[in-house]
């Protein structure tokens, strides 16, 4: 990860960094001495994506870490008059989390820090840790909804297209040989065996549903037969969707839902009977609520969750009370001096994590084609 704004070629801040003054414009990595008190964050926007994804763990052992999972495997039978029942075992699941580690490195030359009227050193150190948390939602959102990354290893499917689609997202879904940091469930599969295991009475074939599916709208817009498929899908496995996670574009097609009063005022200005049931169903729905005042709190009970780091060209729906990432922390964030040469002070971060969708039953993403 480059610290773009404030770093040369090799990764230093000098005293030759003096910015790139035009009539249009420019990046300066030089920050003007005059305008110190008005050092800002740029572009700030937190998603606290940990917390809401994934259940943090730790552990002792090294490397890569196996998780197991308890699967339903046993089940009552009848017994006669002196016999006795046949034995049964646990079953498990088991999935793989692969370890890494991720660094940045800060480095300020003494002659800089000698130039400046402000602590050089710390304004980097404060930007290299908005960097770690950009990388962190990053990571966690790139995983979450499928989107492609070569670096981080996500979205890449058996197809090897780079992402996980609504038509080709089934083959890298089974056993993450392609794809190490795991996905939704996707089309087909055999039941009972793998990830997808049968709940209730559900028929394979309604189990067998992908988890990316195709949106009703090719352009960005959210439809509530796509919140009711979701909330289906999810729903055939015990669980209940309590969440929808939407970007700004989403969101702005949600509040243009709110101007229903036209359509429905034609429907009712008809009169008859088809026109006071209309009447009497809006009133009393969230569809009435939200076309008559414009707020948009839930749909059918979902909360809604908007931040510009989810995609415009899908979205999510969950059941976040079970939390789909697992994430597991070798070392947590640390912060060492380094005295990389003469004349140059800096500091190393570094961590080591992995995270992966263990729990590939609670969400559904929908994926505008």
């Amino acid at each position: 990860m480059a610290i773009a704004s404030i770093t040369t070629k090799g990764g230093l801040l000098t005293s030759v960094n003096k910015g790139a003054y035009a009539a249009t414009g420019g990046t300066g990595e030089r920050i003007l001495i005059d305008y110190k008190d008005a050092l800002e964050d740029y572009n700030v926007t937190d998603l606290d994506a940990l917390q809401i994804f994934s259940d943090t763990m730790t552990t002792d052992t090294g490397g890569d870490i196996d998780l197991t999972f308890r699967l339903p495997s046993m089940n009552m039978e009848q017994i006669d008059e002196g016999s006795t029942p046949k034995y049964q075992h646990t079953k498990m699941r088991s999935e793989r989390v692969s370890v890494k580690e991720w660094g940045i490195a800060v480095g300020v030359t003494r002659r800089m820090i000698e130039d400046s009227r402000f602590n050089e050193v710390e304004l980097a150190l404060n930007e290299a840790r908005r960097a770690v948390d950009r990388h962190m939602t990053k990571h966690l959102i790139y995983t979450v909804f499928g989107l492609s990354d070569t670096t981080l290893g996500t979205g890449l499917d058996g197809s090897d297209i780079g992402i996980l689609s609504k038509e080709t997202g089934s083959t890298g879904i089974t056993n993450f040989t392609i794809n190490p940091y795991g996905g939704f469930i996707a089309s087909g599969g055999a039941v009972n065996t793998g990830r997808l295991y049968a709940y209730g009475l559900e028929t394979d074939t309604r189990l067998q549903r992908t988890h990316y599916t195709p949106a009703a709208s090719s352009s960005g817009i959210i439809s509530m037969s796509d919140l009711t498929k979701a909330i289906d899908i999810i729903g055939s496995y015990g669980y209940s969707a309590d969440t929808v996670m939407i970007s700004p574009a989403h969101y702005k097609s949600l509040l243009d839902l709110a101007d229903f009063t036209t359509a429905f005022g034609n429907i009712i200005a008809g009169g008859g009977a088809a026109a006071t049931a209309t009447k009497a169903t809006l009133d009393g729905s969230p569809l009435g609520r939200t076309s008559s005042n414009g707020l948009v709190g839930s749909l059918y009970g979902l909360n809604v969750r908007v931040s510009p780091w989810i995609p415009s060209g899908r979205f999510g729906v969950l059941d976040l009370s079970e939390k789909p990432v697992a994430y597991v922390e070798r070392r947590p964030l640390t912060v060492e001096e380094a005295n990389p040469g003469f004349g140059i002070v800096g500091s190393y971060m570094s961590m080591r994590y992995g995270l992966k969708i263990v729990k590939p039953e609670v969400g559904c993403i929908l994926i505008h084609s």
